[in-house]
């Protein structure tokens, strides 16, 4: 009998089927993934499974779970998600409390799960399995990386010993090191427990590492399921084929020549944070940018990578004018400064792309207005002036002006980071920065804003600094390469050379880490 079963299930909202007439079954002891483009409907399925859907959803088909249909009662399909599946969500620091320590909800959920034994003779237990110290129990989760907050999740997910864990996307915003981590636990833990397993994400190379079986999903409709390897290596649906040719990231042509003269100089910079404490005066300062220096030619790209919490975010922040330096100081296009001591035209002359597109907008505030709110950095712009430089940055990014008027929600993921993108550019800047630019979006999308960012640095001759845990597509775009750890740039060179005889330790540790090819 399987576990799980899905017999024409149907999933609407206002009329509108977001899933049709899907129907898979999942066997005992299955790892079983789900891949698609964003919208196919993947993560429905799985809310669908756990019955978490919202209550604007009209469904019709059956949902059966270990042979029975899902109970109708909200208290009883409570208790049978406490106690028999698991979930383990994409970003753990919106999933988790930012004001409860991380061994408080850890307990909270054992708490729910009405076990016998007591919370803080099975939280040791639990820390120690997913790798956690003792120790992490006592702190709040902004005070984990992102892989010790994912590991916290898991451990939530597996107080109940469940039967069936649902993970979705659990890896997307981890650097490679953490991701290969993440996907070995998960691995290990499925095996020892015996447990099955529901793998959600747009990363293929992740669902072929871990899943025996594996089904495509197309606007709503399972195209193809069967053996992660019958389907992956040798897929009978077009649609399977395309995403699999979209997954293999080509170099982007060097469509301009980055010049000689640098038009950012790193000197020497640091940020040093005094940690807190009730005994504050004794922990020792933390250096989270140490030192660091380097050069960005005008037209070239730059690519910053290394393991969460080495300190690339906080280097990006203070180049931005975010955040100032401690020490030593960076000069833009010949004009020094430390950080948030920028002037306005010389802060224009930078643009930074968030992580999230979807957060970084206020959701209050129209595409527009949205876009229009870097331009007083450029002084008093009549209306007309700030239409035409609205209607420049759209169009640069393939979108239409008529989309102003809308709001965030209204938009996919691959419009909202193209318009972060012409949010970027509206000023005119000479350097952009681009934190994970592409880590949200599925296979298919991250091509699309690739190739868009690369036709924009060629036509507005732009520099650009990416940080990203996203090997492949460094090796895309990067001119040159910086290899970051504990706040110190460990390592530098060209792709080419940097990826294929790594020197550092660090390097050699990320190049092990990347997942292989597909096919």
């Amino acid at each position: 009998m399987a576990l799980v079963e899905l017999a024409d299930l149907t999933i609407a909202f206002g009329g509108r089927p977001a899933v049709s007439g899907l129907s898979l079954r999942i066997e005992r002891g299955d790892r079983f993934g789900i891949i698609g483009e964003s919208g196919s409907g993947k993560s429905l399925t799985a809310l669908a499974i756990a019955g978490l859907l919202p209550e604007t959803a009209t469904v019709s088909g059956e949902v059966q779970f270990d042979g029975v249909p899902l109970p109708a009662d909200e208290r009883a399909l409570a208790r049978m998600r406490g106690k028999r599946i698991g979930m383990v969500f994409q970003e753990p620091m919106t999933a988790l409390n930012p004001l409860m320590r991380i061994g408080e909800q850890i307990e909270e959920a054992i708490a729910l799960a009405e076990l016998s034994e007591a919370a803080q003779t099975l939280l040791p237990g639990l820390l120690g399995e997913v790798g956690l110290e003792p120790g992490h129990a006592a702190r709040f989760p902004h005070q984990l990386s992102g892989g010790q907050r994912q590991r916290a999740m898991i451990a939530m997910a597996l107080v109940s010993q469940p039967e069936l864990m649902i993970a979705d996307e659990p890896t997307s915003a981890l650097d490679v090191i953490t991701q290969r981590t993440v996907l070995d636990l998960i691995t290990e833990i499925c095996t020892r427990r015996h447990m099955t397993l529901l793998f959600i994400s747009h990363d293929i190379r992740a669902v072929a590492a871990l899943c025996s079986r594996v089904g495509v999903m197309r606007a709503g409709k399972l195209v193809e399921q069967g053996d992660t390897e019958a389907v992956l290596g040798a897929p009978k649906a077009d649609y399977t084929r395309r995403l699999l040719a979209a997954s293999r990231m080509d170099r982007q042509a060097a469509l301009i020549k980055p010049h000689d003269r640098p038009l950012l100089a790193v000197k020497n910079l640091s940020r040093v944070y005094q940690q807190a404490g009730f005994w504050f005066w004794r922990n020792p300062p933390l250096r989270a940018v140490d030192e660091v220096s380097f050069e960005i030619g005008a037209g070239e790209c730059v690519a910053l990578v290394g393991p969460s919490g080495c300190g690339k975010t906080t280097l990006a922040r203070m180049i931005v004018g975010l955040d100032s330096a401690s020490e030593g100081h960076m000069v833009l296009d010949g004009s020094p400064y430390r950080g948030r001591d920028l002037p306005p035209l010389l802060r224009a002359g930078l643009s930074l792309v968030f992580q999230d597109p979807f957060s970084s907008f206020d959701p209050r505030m129209s595409m527009g207005d949205s876009l229009a709110e870097p331009l007083h950095l450029l002084g008093r712009l009549s209306g007309e002036e700030q239409a035409a430089r609205l209607r420049e940055a759209v169009e640069a990014v393939g979108l239409e002006t008529g989309m102003l008027k809308r709001y965030p929600h209204e938009f996919s993921g691959g419009q909202r980071q193209r318009l972060a993108i012409a949010r970027a550019l509206v000023t005119r800047p000479r350097l952009v920065v681009l934190d994970e630019p592409v880590s949200a979006l599925d296979v298919s999308l991250r091509g699309e804003v690739l190739h868009l960012l690369s036709r924009l640095r060629a036509e507005h001759g732009l520099s650009y600094l990416i940080i990203s845990h996203d090997l492949d597509m460094v090796a895309a775009m990067a001119d040159r390469v910086l290899v970051m750890e504990k706040g110190r740039i460990v390592e530098e060179g060209t792709p080419e050379h940097l990826f294929a005889a790594p020197q550092h330790r660090l390097t050699r540790a990320l190049m092990a880490a990347r997942l292989p090819d597909v096919a």
